[in-house]
């Protein structure tokens, strides 16, 4: 494997990062017309639970699916292996089209690992590391619930601006050098996401495919996440295959003695 690749896999693991039993391929669920999207509570703050309540729960996620990330006009296309624990893990296989484990990705509220097994080199940084591409904000749960398509806790405020634009909701506000706007669709479920640093210029804007129903909840069957960051462009599409729900997972990492740590 190339540097250049590696450094590619890197990316991926940032801009991933920064991102139920079921069959194969569920059916959407059909977002219902603009005009059946109406007002229910009468106050910022019975809109706003009104929104949250239709997050995802869980307390371990697995998902499977294909991948295509482009580092300015170059492409990769892998398979994904992600695994998720609430608030503690998202673990994260990448595996090359012949069927050989590329890389492995620990990432923690503290730390990001990434472990290149073609080259026999390992990094291993703190999480803070992320805001080479992203606002010093980003944190751990922010990360989690992008990859969920779930409401931002820190977003979902009375400080924020709430107003339905032509049928669907939009929240939008900034804390400090973060500028963020949110879209949800009719079925109440986030439909992008854009963050901006307003300082540094880097910009963040995650937008999801159709949702589907998986144990009577719903998550996006596909993302597509871009990334700007001087001049760094990077896009990463998911499109999944396979979603399972609070099953028990293992999330293995270990490094060999040989690998190389890099920085």
């Amino acid at each position: 494997m190339s540097r250049s690749m590696w450094n590619r896999l890197i990316c991926m693991a940032l801009v991933v990062g920064t991102l139920l039993g079921c069959k194969v391929k569920k059916a959407v669920v059909v977002a219902p017309p603009t005009d059946a999207s109406k007002v229910i509570g009468s106050k910022k703050a019975e809109n706003l639970a009104l929104l949250k309540k239709n997050d995802l729960a869980f307390n371990t996620l697995a998902l499977k699916g294909k991948a295509s990330l482009d580092i300015n006009g170059n492409t990769n296309n892998v398979s994904m292996n992600i695994r998720m624990k609430k608030d503690e893990m998202i673990w994260i296989s990448v595996t090359a089209i012949a069927g050989i484990e590329v890389a492995r990705v620990l990432i923690t509220p503290d730390s990001l690992k990434v472990r290149n097994n073609f080259q026999n080199v390992y990094l291993k940084k703190p999480f803070s590391y992320v805001h080479t591409f992203t606002n010093k904000q980003v944190n751990f749960k922010l990360l989690q619930s992008i990859f969920l398509g779930n409401t931002i806790d820190d977003f979902m405020t009375e400080q924020s601006e709430l107003e339905q634009k032509d049928g669907v909701w939009e929240l939008k506000g900034q804390q400090q050098d973060l500028a963020y706007r949110v879209l949800f669709n009719t079925l109440m479920k986030v439909q992008e996401n854009n963050l901006n640093d307003v300082r540094s210029g880097k910009a963040l804007k995650v937008v999801y495919g159709d949702y589907q129903k998986v144990a009577e909840e719903l998550f996006p069957s596909s993302m597509q996440i871009s990334s700007m960051a001087g001049t760094k462009n990077i896009g990463l599409k998911l499109n999944f295959s396979k979603i399972e729900r609070n099953l028990p997972l293992d999330f293995p990492f270990s490094v060999p003695g040989k690998y190389e740590v890099i920085n």
